[in-house]
């Protein structure tokens, strides 16, 4: 048998300043607990990434939360004298459609995030996604794509020094 290779992603300066971060508010939130464990940060997943954004713009004191837009799923299975009759059905959620995956204030201005990973397929904005940028835009939100950190990171210290 040969040996497998496995792939080594080479992490981004700014992902390890993230989890150095993380680490210390850890530290600082639960002084007395004898083992920390050191928080480990990815941007090459959607879920990755967001959590990424997301714990950015908390740990500096601002407000972000995700959106979730797909709905829910309802069992419609029955009982009956033959067995079970149904199964899953999923009802339509009752968010914007296009939301973005990210709602968040930073500085006082609404800021959407629709997060895009690079990694993935799914990495361009549907037409709902486009009409609702154009909405928040026209009402004077921030509406931002995010398809790495690094690009996020970026963005977020340029926003933080120049909003006033």
């Amino acid at each position: 048998m040969g040996a497998t290779k496995t792939k080594t992603i080479q992490k981004s300066k700014r992902l390890k300043d993230l989890e150095d971060f993380a680490y210390k508010k850890q530290k600082e939130k639960y002084p007395s607990f004898p083992y920390p464990t050191r928080p480990i940060y990815k941007d090459n997943t959607a879920n990755g990434l967001t959590r990424c954004v997301i714990d950015s713009i908390t740990f500096f004191g601002f407000q972000a939360e995700r959106i979730n837009s797909m709905g829910r799923p309802v069992n419609t299975e029955k009982e009956t004298a033959l067995g079970s009759v149904g199964g899953v059905k999923w009802i339509k959620g009752t968010s914007t459609k296009g939301t973005a995956d990210i709602s968040a204030t930073i500085k006082g201005r609404a800021v959407k995030i629709e997060i895009k990973c690079k990694a993935t397929k799914d990495n361009y904005q549907s037409q709902d996604q486009k009409n609702y940028q154009k909405e928040i835009e026209k009402a004077g939100g921030i509406y931002l794509i995010v398809r790495d950190y690094e690009s996020f990171y970026n963005w977020y210290k340029d926003f933080v020094r120049n909003e006033r």
